[in-house]
């Protein structure tokens, strides 16, 4: 692949293909990644470093100790990365990294070393969206997903139903009004003393548990698209509270059955209301055993194509940063270097 740098251009002009090997750089929260990918969806290498066990002890990310914990890992991650791709800097033509939304120091760590890589294989770098990754990492696993889809996206810190009418087409058909999906489970688990992170240790402890025990509410199921959980937040701890001897599994169980019962509700009517051909899911809590088995009855129901990705693609990785990249630059070329972090930014079709 050949990329030409007209000095006189603000932006060096791209010829993007199938052979185009860009490099993703994550770093937007506690994970720090970087990945390989040729031609948008070639996985040639994908590395990411947790830091779970840095954070579990405060229950919760401090942001402090995840931006010291990135400079410490990009380098060995980024060495890895190639290694396993097989790959030097002479072998990569774009370096794209998260520039937002997501923790200002945390960014700037990822932002800034895929500059300075841009710079130094004098190859052009390319700013990515981290909520638009997610829409994109789908691409990544299943070649047959067709446009247009209704992509559910619920993580810690997002809950957001869009609408993928195309490459770089996006329309937000509803969001939370309060706490996204996992951070509702997270602040339960804490609450509960089951730990952190929140997500993985309810669907674990809700599998000993009863769904039915405690009738909590299904906030705005029948209202429109957008969600609330803060409410059945609420609800769990006024429960426990009020009755100290119920058993946390129960408790756990039930809570993931309100909050998977709305999730799964909103994106099916949401399907129905865009003539979407397919239904999938994106983010940390598409990982939940739950959500993913209701979700596929629905689409089956509805006769929609779904998408669960696997669960090394729900969670933050650089792979869906490098596709990302890989169609960003095609569509609009390379992103000017004085582009910079925004820890709010929007997702926005472009």
């Amino acid at each position: 692949m050949s990329i030409d740098h007209p000095a006189e251009a603000g932006r060096p002009e791209a010829t993007v293909d199938a052979s185009t090997v860009v490099l993703g750089v994550e770093t937007s929260c506690d994970e720090t990644a970087v990945a390989c990918v040729r031609g948008g969806s070639d996985v040639l290498s994908s590395v990411v470093s947790s830091q779970v066990d840095l954070h579990a002890r405060y229950g919760g990310v401090v942001p402090e100790i995840a931006s010291r914990a990135h400079n410490e890992l990009i380098i060995p991650v980024l060495a890895r990365a190639l290694l396993e791709a097989g790959l030097d800097g002479e072998d990569v033509d774009a370096v794209a990294a998260t520039t937002g939304p997501g923790l200002i120091g945390a960014l700037l760590v990822g932002v800034s070393a895929a500059k300075a890589l841009a710079l130094a294989w004098d190859v052009p770098f390319v700013a990515v969206n981290h909520l638009e990754a997610h829409l994109y990492a789908g691409f990544l696993e299943d070649p047959d997903l067709q446009f247009p889809l209704v992509v559910l996206l619920v993580s810690g810190g997002h809950t957001l139903l869009v609408h993928v009418e195309g490459h770089g087409r996006y329309r937000l058909l509803g969001q939370t009004l309060d706490d996204a999906a996992g951070e509702a489970f997270d602040k339960v688990a804490r609450f509960l003393g089951l730990g952190y992170p929140g997500g993985p240790a309810i669907d674990s402890v809700s599998m000993t548990g009863d769904a039915e025990a405690i009738a909590f509410p299904r906030s705005m199921i029948d209202d429109g698209l957008d969600f609330s959980f803060s409410g059945l937040k609420t609800a769990v701890v006024n429960h426990v509270r009020a009755h100290p001897e119920v058993a946390t599994e129960d408790v756990a169980a039930s809570f993931q059955a309100a909050a998977v019962d709305v999730l799964v509700a909103k994106a099916r009517r949401a399907a129905a209301a865009t003539g979407a051909r397919a239904l999938a899911l994106g983010g940390g809590v598409a990982a939940n055993s739950m959500l993913r088995e209701q979700f596929l009855g629905a689409c089956a129901e509805d006769g929609l194509h779904a998408f669960l990705p696997s669960r090394e693609m729900c969670t933050d990785n650089a792979a869906m940063i490098a596709s990302t990249g890989w169609y960003r630059l095609q569509r609009q070329g390379p992103t000017p270097l004085d582009c910079g972090a925004d820890p709010n930014e929007r997702l926005t079709s472009s």
